[in-house]
């Protein structure tokens, strides 16, 4: 009878720490792009504002970029259209003001205004998404800790190691 006790609150604990983590593996995280200032034309001496508010944040699959602005747009473009300021063929095109862009896969991403003369001003931004095996520095990969940017796979690792020890101990 002390088995089967032992075992239902191993499950238990199981189930809990599951569902305690459930928000935290299915949730995106949202940015909005320039922080309080938004997607605005940049000062002259700052044009690569974005690209250092970018390269300051950790973007993974799934996180949602947010673009506030007035009288303007925001585009996605190709790497060879944003280095030349292109806003001829975008692949995305909004001018609403508030903006939100979803980051669908891991690679770079190439924004620019789409505004005459605003990109050549520095109002454009490469915003690079790490794929889930990316997410863990390599000298981290043998942690069994989780912590900031560490890939949902690797939490329910964790989750898995913790139940079997519990089991076992």
């Amino acid at each position: 009878m002390a088995h089967f006790c032992i075992n239902s609150v191993n499950v238990m604990f199981l189930l809990l720490t599951i569902f305690s983590s459930l928000h935290y593996l299915s949730s995106s995280l949202e940015f909005q792009v320039g922080g309080t200032e938004g997607w605005v034309v940049p000062p002259a001496n700052d044009t690569k504002v974005y690209n250092v508010w970018a390269s300051e944040n950790r973007f993974q699959v799934g996180d949602i970029i947010f673009f506030k602005y007035k009288k303007d747009s925001v585009m996605e473009v190709t790497e060879k259209e944003y280095n030349k300021c292109n806003s001829t063929r975008p692949k995305f095109f909004s001018n609403t003001g508030d903006s939100a862009f979803r980051l669908d896969h891991s690679g770079s991403f190439y924004f620019i205004s789409g505004v005459s003369g605003h990109c050549e001003k520095g109002q454009k931004m490469i915003v690079k998404v790490i794929s889930p095996e990316d997410s863990i520095p390599s000298d981290h990969k043998s942690s069994t800790v989780p912590g900031p940017g560490v890939s949902k796979q690797a939490i329910v690792l964790h989750l898995v190691y913790v139940y079997v020890a519990s089991y076992l101990f």
